[in-house]
């Protein structure tokens, strides 16, 4: 781990030891949330929190959509905001992807900004095309071995989380196939359910119902253990040791703002989703609830900008 990340996870730490003294009279005004575009799963989550975190707190939390540059306007605009806990980011695997990916950021995701919660976690899922001769993760491994650099892989562009975690499982297996990239999940979807190419890795909400129709085949998700979302469908780890690649969602704060504020932000995004209601609508949009500490968020984001990191060189990826 560099210095600087060290840095960071000790500061973060450090906030754990603080007692919220203070923080009752935060928030005083109205406190906005800054997300990618509306109806993106960022904005769709934020708005939950939202939501929950006005009922406790007794002022208006309020979505403000900054899309552009794979959420780096809207990370940007946060990075620059007063560190006063009245801007908040609801941040995503696509900034920490954005730390390789750009190769002049406006932000540094561990210099300009505070974790103050994970919130949760969406595995991705391998789909084929049921005519494919494939019904296991070893299978697949094997056909794809078997026609190297035959087989044909779309997703919803370069530099995509999904994109990504294609090269993450290219390198883990061994294998090579050839990428085709579209603007867009559905469009690569579509291509995927017509023929046109012969499997995706994509977010859940996009294929599962897909699979459930027996119009594409699901071989395995992503992450570490059985995802709640799709319990009868295998693991990709099950086949390849210690394979995990997860799309995830958490709160930021600029660097600066009070730990007694950060705490208090923390303290009422684990109560948020640990209600009924939350975890419900969470596993609705594809994503399981992921308490974590923001020292251990700390950590994880460390983690995901080296993991991601790689793989972006890996592929050779450049922005859109």
């Amino acid at each position: 781990m560099s210095a600087s990340g060290l840095r960071f996870i000790i500061a973060v730490s450090a906030l754990l030891m603080c007692w919220p003294a203070g923080a009752q009279n935060y928030p005083q005004r109205p406190v906005r949330m800054i997300a990618v575009a509306a109806g993106s799963g960022p904005d769709v989550i934020a708005r939950m929190l939202a939501a929950k975190f006005a009922e406790r707190m007794g002022q208006q939390f309020y979505v403000e959509n900054r899309p552009g540059a794979g959420g780096n306007v809207g990370a940007e605009f946060v990075a620059r905001a007063p560190a006063d806990g009245y801007t908040l980011l609801m941040g995503s695997a696509s900034q920490a992807i954005s730390m390789t990916l750009f190769p002049k950021l406006g932000y540094d995701l561990t210099r300009d900004f505070i974790p103050v919660s994970m919130i949760s976690t969406a595995p991705f899922v391998l789909v084929v095309h049921p005519s494919m001769p494939v019904r296991s993760v070893r299978e697949w491994i094997a056909l794809a071995k078997s026609a190297r650099g035959q087989l044909l892989y779309s997703s919803g562009g370069a530099g995509t989380p999904p994109h990504l975690a294609s090269q993450m499982l290219k390198t883990a297996a061994g294998i090579d196939f050839v990428h085709v990239p579209y603007k867009g999940i559905m469009p690569a979807v579509n291509d995927l359910i017509g023929g046109h190419v012969h499997f995706s890795i994509a977010v859940t909400t996009a294929v599962l119902p897909l699979v459930q129709s027996k119009r594409l085949r699901g071989l395995g998700v992503t992450s570490a253990a059985r995802s709640a979302l799709a319990p009868e469908m295998p693991t990709i780890s099950e086949t390849i040791k210690g394979f995990e690649v997860i799309g995830w969602y958490g709160l930021f704060a600029p660097t600066g703002t009070p730990p007694a504020v950060v705490t208090r932000l923390y303290q009422e995004t684990q109560h948020a989703i640990a209600q009924p209601d939350v975890i419900e609508r969470l596993l609705a949009v594809g994503s399981e609830p992921q308490p974590m500490t923001p020292a251990a968020f700390a950590a994880f984001v460390q983690s995901e900008i080296r993991k991601w990191g790689r793989a972006v060189k890996e592929s050779n990826a450049q922005p859109d």
